[in-house]
Parts: structure tokens; sequence; C-alpha cells
């Protein structure tokens, strides 16, 4: 199953690092949080991806064509770089369509300019290469395949410290609490569609506001709760976060396929 990832966006709300690299290249430990993902997502079995590139293309395609695991890797070197040897196996066998869907263009609009990539595959796999989770995929994936739906998205708790309130006409005010308190279910970013969505969307629209609004009056539009670890790349505080975890050796997103979980 094909893996189509929007690698485009420049992250204005982390300009620390966008500045430099796109977001996807961000280092979360020795790897970009893309590496993480795409990691996540082979550990399930799904090695065929579509990037999307945009803001700082040549970036992630210098770090796939250049083959130079040691740019994030530990390594010991010796003869001042003529020797390298790489500690721990850093082997992918991933396929990679490094694809230019431009600058500009919304989350939609480079799924529409990578329709090709995925035209005949029964179901594909889509994320916004920005967070990660320990959602169970095949589970995700085998609920969606037995529904009639024709998209499925990951609702996530959200993280973000917030306060929900409620003021009535005349400005009193009826109700106050956090966000973890009102029950509230967000976007996760974690995809799962069927072909047929691109008959839903039209140029130059977003892909969860008009397309998913028509899937939803037609009932064809799920969401997959899960109360796991989710956590979104969004601000210099979320990527120290998962920096301290990956410290810890906490990396509940890379998944053994062979055992079945989290390491």
């Amino acid at each position: 199953m094909k893996t189509v990832l929007f690698c485009g966006g420049q992250g204005m709300r982390i300009r620390e690092y966008s500045d430099a690299v796109p977001k996807p290249m961000i280092p979360v430990g020795h790897q970009p949080i893309l590496w993480h993902l795409m990691s996540y997502y082979a550990g399930y079995g799904h090695k065929d991806f579509v990037l999307c590139l945009g803001y700082k293309a040549s970036v992630i395609k210098d770090f796939f064509l250049s083959g130079r695991p040691q740019t994030f890797a530990d390594c010991v070197v010796s003869g001042f770089g003529r020797n390298v040897e790489i500690i721990g196996d850093t082997r992918e066998d991933w396929r990679v369509a490094l694809i230019d869907t431009g600058i500009s263009r919304n989350i939609g609009g480079r799924l529409m300019a990578v329709r090709d990539h995925v035209a005949g595959e029964e179901m594909f796999l889509a994320n916004y290469a920005d967070g990660l989770s320990d959602v169970n995929l095949e589970h995700m994936i085998e609920t969606f395949r037995r529904s009639n739906k024709l998209a499925c998205f990951l609702a996530v708790r959200p993280t973000m410290s917030m306060h929900l309130i409620n003021i009535d006409d005349s400005g009193r005010l009826a109700s106050f609490k956090s966000a973890t308190e009102a029950n509230l279910w967000i976007n996760g970013g974690f995809f799962v569609l069927r072909p047929e969505i691109f008959d839903y969307m039209r140029d130059g629209e977003e892909l969860v506001a008009e397309p998913f609004s028509r899937l939803i009056a037609e009932d064809r539009l799920m969401a997959y709760r899960h109360e796991g670890f989710w956590c979104a790349m969004d601000t210099l505080k979320d990527r120290q976060h998962l920096e301290e975890m990956v410290d810890r050796g906490q990396t509940p997103w890379l998944v053994d396929a062979a055992r079945g979980a989290t390491r």
C-alpha cells in the first residue's frame, strides 16, 4: 500500500529550524522527523512512499539521493572521512518517489498533483509528515476496509494547553474548562483513503475542508479514535518534547513488525 507524505509546507510556527530546512527534515534525535514517520509506516510493511515536495525540496531530495546515512546516524570516521562505519543498522529498503508539487499548493492541491502515483490502488495512506503516533495502523486500515467509507482520519485528543469558555449574550461566563475536560477530538493527520476521494475534490480546495464536507453529507467519512500517544511537531516546544523522548529511549512510534509491538 502506498503512503503519500505531504512535505511541501514551510512550517511557519517552528521558524527556528524551518528557515534552514523544510519541516519534515527537522531532526528528532539523530534522524529527521520524516525518517521516524517513514520508519513507523515501514514497521507495518508499507515501504512504498510518495513524497509531495515544495519548500526547500532539494534538501529532502539530497537526503535520499546522497546515500549518506552517516549525516544523521552515529558513526565512526577514519582517514579524514575516507572510511565511515555506521553504528547500528540504517539500511531502509524503501521505495521513495520524490515529486515536486510546488511551493504554494495546499494539501489538497499536493494530493491532486500525485494522483497518478496512487492510481490502481485499492486504498492508500497519507500523512501531514509533521507528527508521530503509536496508533495500531493495521487495525485502523482493517476497520476502514470493512466500512463503506471513502476516507478515514485519525481522531486524537488535543495536546496543547488551552481553555474553552462559554459566554452568553450578556457576557456572563457560563463555563470554563480545559481542552482535555471538554471531550474534544481533533484531526491527527493520519489518513486512509480510497482513490474515489479524487471525485470529491476540486482545484484549489483543501483536503479536509470542502472534500470532507461532501463526504460527511453522504456519510462516507469516518474517524478512527485513538487515545494513545500522538504528538504533532508544530512548535519548538513540541520538538523538544520529542527530542527528550528519544533521549530517554522512549520511541512508541517505532514498530517492531515481527513482534507487533512498539519500541
